[in-house]
Parts: C-alpha cells; sequence; structure tokens
C-alpha cells in the first residue's frame, strides 16, 4: 500500500467500527456500472459534511488492490449485488485529496508538486516500467498500462478546492483544469474517475476542460438520490434506536429534496444528533456564517425579496442553468440562489424549480448571517414573531392586527403586498418564532381547496394547531367562514385537541389600521 496508490481500507475500517454506520454500500453498484464505458467520469458534488470523503473511502477499500475487503462488507448491501466478487480489490486506486495538495504546495506549483509525490509512490510498485527523469503523471501511467495492461481508479476528493480557494487566481485554474484534463480524458488507463467537491464541473466561463465528466448534483443527483444523505427510512430507524423524537429531528435536518427521495437529510447532523442526544445546529457551525452573508448581501435586484420570502416560508423560482459553477462569477439572483443550492443553504424542488430553505437548522445560519447588520428591518420582525404567537394563542385579535401592521410596516421596502400570495408571505415571518413549536405549511390542501396557512404543533408541543386563511380587501369575518365552509379543518386529521381559526384581511386602502384580524376557537374530536 502507499499514500496515494492503493491508499487501503483503513478509512472504511473505521467508518464501519462507529457506532452510527449507515449503509450506503449500495453506490458500489452504481459504480461498477460506470466501469470503463462512456460514462466512466463521475463528479459527484454536494454540500460540506454530507459524506462525499466516507464514500471515497469506502470506494478504495472495495477497489483497491494490496488489501483484502471481503470481511469488511459481510452482511452489508454490495455483498449480495451480482457485481461485487468480479470488482473486489481487483484496480489500482490512486486517491488524490486536492485540498491537501493545495495547501501543502504553497508557493510551489500544486499540479508539479502533486506530481512529484503520485510518482514517487508509483515508482515502489511501477518503478522499472518508466523512466527515472519522467516528471508526467500520465506518461508515467501510460508507460504502466502499456507493460501490464492494469488500469487504475481514480478517486479525487476536493477537486472544486482550486476554483473556491483561489477564486482570482484565473491562470491556476485553467492550469489546473488542463492538468486533470490531460491525466483523464480518452485514457486507456482510466477505468473509472469519480470526483466529489462543492461545485459541479459543468463550466467556468469558456473553458470546458472537463467536459467528458456527467454531473451528479443538488439540482439533479441522478441515480445517486439514495446515496447523497440520509433517507427517511434510514432516520426513522436512527431515531428509534437512539429514542429520539423523529419530528423534531425532521423539523431540524429534513428539506433537501430530491425527484424521487422528498425527504434527504443531512448526514453529518443528524448523526451529531442522535450521538450527543440533543438537537443542535451542528452541521453549519463547521463554518462561520459570514460565508452565507456575503452572498445575502449582493445587490442583484430581487435577492433580497427572494431571501425574506423564503424565511416566510414560501417557495422561489430559479433558474439554475446560468451559473457558471464557481463563486467568483455572478450576473443574476438566479446564480447566487443556485450556488446556496450546491452550499446546502437552499433546497431544491427541481420539478417546480423552486427554492426554499429547507430546515430549522438553515433557518438559523440565515437568522445568524443577518444579525450583524443590513437586515434590521426583518430582524425587528424575527425579534417580535414570539409576543404574535402569544397574542394569537390568547385570541386577542386587536394585539395581532396591530403586530401584522408593524410587521408589514418594516418588510414594506422589501416585500409589497399586491395579493393574498404576497400577503401570506409576510405572514409566515411574521411567525417566525412559531415554527419552534410547530411545522408550519402553506397551502395545505384540505378536502375543499387550500388552507393558506396551517401551523401543526410538533407531537413534544401542547400548543393548538392554527389554520389561517387570508383576504385581500375583503374582510377577517369571511376568511373565517371559508375556513369553515370548505372545511379545512379536515387537514388536521390525526390531530384532536383545541384549534384556533385566524381569518385575515389585508385593507390596502386603510392607511391607519390595514390588518383586520378575527380568531375563532373549535376543539377537534
Amino acid at each position: 500500500m502507499g499514500i496515494y496508490l492503493n491508499p487501503g481500507n483503513r478509512g472504511f475500517w473505521e467508518s464501519i467500527r462507529s457506532e452510527i454506520y449507515v449503509d450506503k454500500t449500495g453506490l458500489i453498484a452504481c459504480t461498477n456500472r460506470l466501469l470503463n464505458t462512456k460514462e466512466k467520469y463521475a463528479c459527484v458534488s454536494r454540500p460540506r459534511r454530507f459524506g462525499k470523503s466516507m464514500a471515497l473511502e469506502m470506494l478504495a477499500a472495495y477497489y483497491g488492490r494490496g488489501c483484502d475487503s471481503r470481511e469488511l462488507f459481510a452482511g452489508l448491501k454490495i455483498e449480495k449485488d451480482s457485481s461485487f466478487e468480479e470488482h473486489l480489490n481487483q484496480y489500482d486506486v490512486i486517491y488524490l485529496n486536492m485540498q491537501q495538495f493545495l495547501i501543502r504546495a504553497k508557493k510551489q506549483d500544486m499540479t508539479e508538486y502533486l506530481e512529484q509525490l503520485v510518482i514517487k509512490d508509483l515508482r515502489k510498485a511501477y518503478g522499472e516500467l518508466f523512466s527515472e527523469q519522467e516528471t508526467v503523471l500520465a506518461a508515467a501511467l501510460e508507460q504502466i498500462y502499456a507493460e501490464t495492461g492494469k488500469q487504475f481508479i481514480f478517486l479525487i476528493d476536493e477537486w472544486d478546492c482550486v476554483m473556491r480557494e483561489r477564486q482570482e487566481s484565473e491562470g491556476l485554474q485553467k492550469q489546473y483544469l488542463d492538468f486533470l484534463r490531460n491525466l483523464l480524458k480518452d485514457q486507456t488507463y482510466a477505468a473509472l474517475a469519480y470526483m466529489t467537491g462543492i461545485l459541479p464541473v459543468k463550466k467556468y466561463g469558456q473553458h470546458s476542460a472537463l467536459n467528458m465528466f456527467r454531473e451528479y448534483s443538488m439540482t439533479n443527483q441522478k441515480v445517486l438520490e439514495e446515496y447523497t444523505g440520509f433517507t427517511e427510512d434510514e432516520v426513522k430507524a436512527l431515531c428509534e434506536r437512539f429514542g429520539m423524537d423523529f419530528a423534531r429531528t425532521s423539523s431540524w435536518y429534513d428539506g433537501y429534496m430530491l425527484k424521487k427521495f422528498k425527504h434527504v437529510y443531512n448526514p453529518k447532523s443528524v448523526v451529531e444528533a442522535m450521538s450527543c442526544q440533543d438537537f443542535e445546529n451542528y452541521w453549519t457551525s463547521t463554518e462561520t456564517y459570514e460565508a452565507l452573508k456575503v452572498y445575502m448581501d449582493m445587490d442583484f435586484d430581487g435577492l433580497r425579496a427572494d431571501i425574506v420570502k423564503m424565511l416566510g416560508g414560501e417557495h422561489v423560482r430559479v433558474n439554475t442553468r446560468s451559473f457558471q459553477n464557481d463563486m467568483r462569477n455572478f450576473e443574476t439572483k438566479d446564480d447566487i440562489l443556485t450556488l446556496l443550492i450546491h452550499l446546502g443553504y437552499l433546497g431544491y424542488d427541481s420539478q417546480a424549480k423552486e427554492a426554499f430553505i429547507p430546515n430549522k437548522e438553515i433557518v438559523e445560519e440565515f437568522e445568524n448571517a443577518m444579525s450583524v447588520g443590513g437586515w434590521p428591518e426583518v430582524m425587528k420582525v424575527l425579534k417580535a414573531s414570539e409576543r404574535l404567537l402569544e397574542d394569537t394563542l390568547l385570541c386577542d385579535e386587536k394585539r395581532v392586527a396591530e403586530g401584522l401592521d408593524i410587521a408589514h410596516m418594516e418588510v414594506a421596502s422589501i416585500l409589497t403586498y399586491n395579493d393574498e400570495n404576497s400577503l401570506g408571505c409576510a405572514i409566515g415571518l411574521a411567525y417566525y418564532s412559531a415554527r419552534k413549536d410547530y411545522k408550519m405549511i402553506r397551502e395545505l390542501p384540505t378536502g375543499r381547496g387550500f388552507a393558506d396557512i396551517v401551523f401543526l404543533p410538533l407531537p413534544f408541543s401542547d400548543k393548538p394547531a392554527i389554520v389561517v386563511e387570508l383576504k385581500y380587501d375583503k374582510s377577517a369575518h369571511a376568511a373565517i367562514e371559508q375556513i369553515k365552509e370548505r372545511k379545512y379543518t379536515q387537514a388536521l386529521e390525526g390531530y384532536s385537541g383545541e384549534a384556533l381559526l385566524v381569518g385575515v384581511n389585508y385593507d390596502k386602502d386603510d392607511k391607519n389600521k390595514p390588518h383586520c384580524c378575527v380568531i375563532e376557537k373549535m376543539v377537534l374530536a
């Protein structure tokens, strides 16, 4: 075993020995199908702490020569796959963590430094097959393949670190991309190239050096959805095993929506919550909120309004196709929103082509980023939201209407009421603090229509359910009557106890008291 050539199986060994290990070995069956095909180039991009490095360690343990990993995979899903025996420990694996090379190269050329170290590793196994003066990694690998017929599998971690950490160095980026293209493209010695990072590899300006790669990203994971994070069934099993409340786990860490798997959880955060027996913001603590604030404060028309809408529980339309897949070249607000999807700060519904804030963990990060300046009007609304909820639970119609007036006044420069939908967004923001005890659902389907906003109490909460109906230039009483007439409370099936029906009307012509509120109690059997 070497450092970069066939590094062994210890990383995967440590994973399966950990207190929590979720079997994702089915990924190997997917990569086996890519071996020695035109689709053998895979770039799998996900946010931080979504198991990218663990997946590479698993693939290294499975494919790499020089170690017997059969016992490590005993009882795991891949062992039952028909391709398991055929490829087990049958390839030379070259494992490259680009972050390490970038850090260690210092003032030396990064790719030159990388080639020196990997060629040094290759000499231990195949030194007699290529010249001692050879300094080009691709040339050395060509000689090895020509003499032995042995193919290599390339596992590349943090492939995009040059693009993320050397944003101003376009010369270095181009050189790096040319190096990867020369190393991998159309090379018969490459049986598989599996790269991971945060950003996809689709395009960097006009330089499409790596167009042979198929992308599996947070906007479309294709056949790898199941291996992107934890699935709902996997999280339910962990909650049962560790005695943790599944509903609270969902509110904290669920929300990454893919085409087939509608509920994908942040694996790092779920593992920490189970191990620590506590719900906290684990994932975003690995990076400071200033990183998010930089993008939130960028001056693109409509960006601030979209962020406020998402804080209010709304989804916003986004065009992900214009994004240049880097962290510097932004032309529209959609580019910023797309980057936040790849970074994990936003979820993405690929069918509706909409972005949204996925869970409580991320909501807190947005709040932290806004609290340090630049968003004072929104912070005032968020801080007042707890009192607004208390007034609602007390059925104090006057104070609720006054609270909504104040909230509207604060965010008027960002959000303008022009219909019931924009009114709903602002009210969702005004009830921001309710998410501690409730799951807020916009446009909840009922027997005869859609309830505008429903607050479903989480299982640990002793608070009543709340059904909110909104009217624009009509009346709050009409809103209450609509809730009853269309039987919106049927949407609370399975819930028993007290419920509050809240009717809100906004009168654009009443400058002194634009909001009117009516609250009624109802007991559900």
